[in-house]
């Protein structure tokens, strides 16, 4: 199963404070807009997401149809395609896509220790 970019969203306090904090481990903006409270930071091939006051918790983020510079992939798996191989796996899906659509869509699933993952298609 191929997810796509791989992302860590961090749920920050501070997005001025984390992006001075994480600019000192090398990592640099992105994409995002700090006077709106997110920003997306890369090193090398390795992308953080800051997220102020949007959501509690941390989230692993994978993005099917982007690489890791957000380019459009020439071929990926649509987020509705992945969302029914989880369900056929016995995943519980939250915040489902819509399987009516196609182009841009999310949903969730839970890891059995709370941790959330989004799975973000945008293109």
């Amino acid at each position: 199963m191929k997810l796509g970019a791989f992302s860590v969203s961090l749920s920050v306090k501070d997005i001025v404070a984390s992006q001075a904090f994480y600019e000192k481990l090398g990592f640099q903006v992105f994409g995002g807009d700090a006077s709106q409270h997110w920003l997306i930071m890369k090193n090398g091939d390795h992308l953080i997401g800051l997220f102020q006051g949007m959501f509690e918790k941390n989230i692993l983020t994978f993005n099917p149809g982007w690489d890791q510079n957000a380019n459009p992939l020439d071929s990926f798996t649509d987020v509705r395609e992945l969302q029914r191989e989880l369900k056929a796996q016995g995943l519980t899906i939250e915040n489902e896509a819509d399987e009516a659509t196609t182009g841009p869509a999310s949903f969730i699933v839970v890891d059995p220790d709370g941790n959330l993952i989004l799975i973000d298609q945008h293109i």
